[in-house]
């Protein structure tokens, strides 16, 4: 994973943006510093160079990078630290066109390489804003931008950096049960992972959305609602049982009978019992 961005990535994103009117002088120092480094720490080299080369203000950088990805090479892993580069100018300026800006350069980007790692800094900043701009890229054409509003805004995102208020509260239903039944498998399985993540911390709320999606459902809303719910299946959550048709738990336990009274050190133990599930 690591060689993602290795030398001649960094080279290529250098002709690319040279194309468009950058001049890359500390990124093409950056191409020689990425080498023994792990994955997220090239993407910090490779960002904090560009963040030297690029213009100082946001709009001459955003200006920039769209008319590089005019390019279609302009594509994978080395959009990475772009999109990361992109939100730093913009949160520099602390100005809400340069936020919101910002957001329309990641969904841009992330129809050739995801922008959820790059969004999470703008979460922490604005993070109502930033997931009322998610709420509509719900019904963007391109299945990538809608796959975004999701997994950008995971509470427990693999990879990203934390965002602790979206652990803290469940800001998201709106978006996932725009997505549950979309067109794309795609984006329909980052809609799970959305809640299966909501699980960890809000288990009834992530019970009841599937609830709600399993009350207007289509072909697909069973198994999106089942892999939602994994995790709280596997611990034997009440509603999320019941939300997946595991239903009728009335038992009756008969014992248990110990057989032994007294047990030596070392010794077993043993018991007996009878459960019967009447429903």
């Amino acid at each position: 994973m690591d060689e993602l961005i290795d030398d001649a990535v960094v080279g290529e994103l250098s002709r690319l943006l040279g194309n468009a009117g950058f001049r890359p002088d500390a990124l093409t120092l950056a191409a020689g510093a990425v080498a023994g480094r792990k994955l997220r720490q090239r993407v910090d080299v490779v960002r904090d160079a560009l963040l030297l080369d690029l213009p100082d203000s946001y709009a001459s950088t955003a200006r920039l990078v769209r008319a590089a990805f005019a390019d279609e090479e302009l594509r994978g892993w080395m959009l990475w630290p772009v999109s990361e580069a992109v939100v730093d100018r913009a949160l520099a300026t602390d100005r809400v066109h340069d936020f919101d800006d910002a957001m329309a350069v990641l969904a841009l980007l992330t129809t050739r390489f995801t922008g959820e790692f790059a969004i999470r800094a703008m979460l922490a900043a604005r993070l109502e804003r930033a997931i009322g701009i998610a709420e509509t890229w719900t019904s963007h054409p391109d299945e990538h931008v809608r796959r975004l509003a999701s997994e950008g805004t995971r509470s427990h995102l693999p990879w990203a950096k934390g965002v602790p208020a979206l652990v803290g509260r469940p800001y998201t239903r709106a978006i996932v049960d725009r997505l549950y039944r979309d067109e794309s498998e795609y984006v329909r399985r980052s809609a799970a992972n959305h809640v299966n993540d909501l699980s960890r911390d809000h288990p009834d709320v992530a019970a009841e959305i599937a609830a709600g999606w399993l009350s207007a459902p289509d072909d697909n809303t069973q198994r999106v609602s089942r892999h939602a719910l994994r995790t709280l299946v596997k611990k034997g959550h009440p509603r999320a049982l019941e939300v997946m048709g595991f239903t009728g738990a009335e038992f009756v336990v008969d014992g248990p009978t110990v057989a032994e009274s007294v047990v030596a050190l070392g010794d077993s133990v043993r018991f007996t019992a009878r459960v019967t599930n009447g429903g």
